[in-house]
């Protein structure tokens, strides 16, 4: 079936419009991600493990929240690229498999934690919460008996694809961006949902990451 130059502008025009909410009303640095042909990356490398999925040019250290630049990405240089968020600075997350992501949503739910966005990836869950940092996050960990290896933290210099891009459109809001007083989004803080997060993990993980 031949493509329909419209259903590609259609595309086009919700990447950008996606890009623009992100940066602008959530105020999250994005950068536009590499892009899939046909099945090979378009970083080159044959044996890229996130085709499609990960930054590459610009670089992660370019993410910005400058609506010139993300207009000009994405009208003009990378209109096929995915959206990705540069976490750290604006907006952290911590995924787990899929299948550990739904139970600890119902187990959080049930303790009436609030929750903030929630990305649907590929096999994994991301819970979106407040920028912390590595040390922070290692004495919380410490207080752990132990930690699943599946468990992973998306921090400074981490990034996250945003619907509708990346990973071949295979993202999807779980919980949307909810408006925080004074503009942006509204993120937990990440200590709170930590416990359910690695009881939920260790119940479906086999390995075991020690502090």
């Amino acid at each position: 079936m031949r493509e329909n130059p419209e259903d590609r502008s259609d595309e086009s025009s919700t990447r950008l419009v996606a890009a623009l909410t992100a940066a602008v009303d959530h105020r999250w640095p994005v950068v536009p991600g590499a892009v899939l042909r046909g099945r090979r990356c378009s970083c080159g490398d044959p044996d890229c493990v996130v085709p499609g999925a990960h930054p590459h040019d610009p670089s992660l250290l370019t993410a910005t929240t400058d609506a010139r630049m993300v207009r000009w990405w994405w009208e003009r240089q990378s209109p096929d690229a995915p959206v990705l968020a540069a976490t750290g600075s604006a907006v952290s997350a911590v995924s787990l498999p899929a299948a550990a992501g739904a139970r600890a949503l119902v187990f959080l739910a049930a303790l009436r934690l609030p929750l903030g966005p929630v990305l649907a990836m590929p096999g994994r869950y991301a819970l979106l919460v407040a920028p912390y940092s590595l040390d922070a996050l290692g004495e919380m960990l410490a207080q752990l008996p132990w930690v699943p290896s599946s468990l992973r933290y998306h921090g400074t210099g981490g990034f996250l694809p945003l619907p509708p891009g990346g990973a071949a459109g295979r993202v999807r809001w779980v919980l949307a961006p909810r408006p925080a007083k004074g503009g942006g989004v509204w993120l937990p803080q990440v200590g709170p949902l930590l416990g359910e997060l690695v009881e939920a993990t260790a119940r479906m993980d086999s390995g075991r990451s020690a502090y």
